[in-house]
């Protein structure tokens, strides 16, 4: 009798452990936007535009820190991408322009992109089973979630105890401890036919960019890091700014979450505590059904949560509602993404392939960050932002209909 291959392994776990801590530290990001620029009496744009590139970075940073995984080693991806991390933390506390910050926020995105998703995933996805892949790329993808819920109320408690600067050099701490995980980022080759072993990574870079469906992969990706990262940001402001107050005596209050700032920041924590749920989820459907029709619904359901709550008056209990109906939505597109391109290309390619797809991604989620920024520095709100959130979420839904899911195989030479 054959045994059943293990979902769990060293190398599942210390990939979840370098996620958590990494996205802890990115996804706190918005809870500074205001201490920043009252201290420096910027406009909300500056520090906007600096997370904005911090995305864009994240995902220039991606490509190249899947090639260089595959070609040179993961784990030597890991060091250099935690290190620049580290670097650009540090160096952004003695910060005091938004030129400086915008110009840090460069070695901070590609910090990510080497601690981050393509990285890690691609490590998680060699190494586990066929029958397990979808799952351990949904557990890696929701210890991303895990880091969510304690780094923006832990940056939200540190900015209590000591200033924003004290909290970055501490990140950059923590980012670099990962590093002692290392030893446990070791796995084999996948299993791949003669005609996947001789074909080199320009090869299928060439057939990928010829297929309409890694396109449409591509384009669908854009409106994941568009409402993604503008809500990361700008959700603590907005609810801070919007939401009506949190009333004497009420659930919320006896909690301890007896301000709108509280709440913005412990929203972000929600999400991330409800999409463990929804990553999960994913990737036990994705086992079962089709993953482009999952990535279609999860858009749609996208796109009704964010036009529903923006028509509905901002309370401290839609904003929890909200919350918890886009967390489950939120990185549930991840595993199935990825899971989608290892399936149609293989898995010896999957990092530099998926770090392309997920370029979109940064590239939506940078325009999401800045327009955020930008247009409530001209309109007062965020109005307009989030309907053009809307309207990508829909796109993204249609998109994903015609991919093909049959696997791409190489041409033989």
């Amino acid at each position: 009798m054959t045994a059943q291959p293990r979902l769990l392994s060293p190398v599942l776990i210390a990939g979840c452990f370098i996620i958590l801590v990494s996205f802890a530290i990115r996804a706190s990001f918005g809870v500074f936007q205001i201490p920043i620029a009252e201290e420096f009496g910027w406009a909300r744009a500056d520090f906007s535009l600096a997370i904005a590139i911090q995305n864009l970075a994240w995902g220039i940073g991606q490509p190249i820190f899947g090639a260089m995984a595959e070609k040179m080693g993961d784990r030597l991806a890991v060091v250099l991408g935690a290190i620049a991390y580290a670097v650009g933390l540090s160096l952004s506390s003695f910060a005091t322009t938004p030129e400086a910050h915008w110009a840090l926020e460069f070695l901070v995105g590609f910090g990510i992109a080497g601690t981050g998703f393509g990285v890690i995933l691609a490590v998680v996805g060699r190494a586990a089973s066929p029958e397990n892949r979808s799952m351990a790329l949904a557990i890696a993808t929701a210890a991303g979630s895990a880091g969510q819920i304690f780094g923006a109320p832990l940056a939200e408690a540190l900015l209590g105890a000591m200033s924003w600067q004290g909290v970055f050099l501490l990140f950059a701490a923590a980012i670099l401890l990962v590093l002692l995980l290392l030893p446990f980022l070791k796995t084999e080759a996948p299993p791949a036919s003669k005609a996947e072993l001789e074909e080199t990574l320009g090869q299928i870079l060439l057939r990928a960019a010829r297929d309409p469906s890694f396109a449409m992969i591509f384009l669908g990706f854009f409106s994941c890091g568009y409402q993604l990262a503008f809500i990361t940001a700008h959700f603590p402001a907005f609810v801070t700014e919007l939401c009506g107050a949190i009333a004497p005596g009420s659930l919320l209050h006896s909690a301890g979450i007896t301000s709108t700032s509280a709440l913005g920041a412990v929203s972000i924590s929600v999400i991330g505590a409800a999409n463990v749920a929804g990553t999960l989820a994913a990737g036990w459907l994705g086992k079962r059904y089709s993953k482009k029709y999952l990535l279609a619904g999860i858009y749609l359901a996208r796109t009704v949560v964010a036009g529903t709550f923006i028509l509905m008056p901002i309370t401290p209990g839609s904003v929890l509602l909200f919350s918890v109906l886009m967390g489950g939505l939120w990185l549930a597109t991840v595993p199935l993404t990825s899971g989608l391109i290892a399936h149609i290309y293989g898995l010896r390619y999957m990092g530099t392939l998926y770090g392309i797809v997920f370029l979109s991604h940064q590239i939506g989620g940078f325009f999401g960050v800045w327009l955020g920024g930008r247009m409530y520095d001209i309109y007062g709100n965020y109005t307009l932002v989030w309907w053009i959130g809307v309207g990508v979420g829909l796109f993204s839904a249609i998109v994903h209909l015609p991919v093909r899911e049959r696997p791409s195989l190489p041409q033989p030479a």
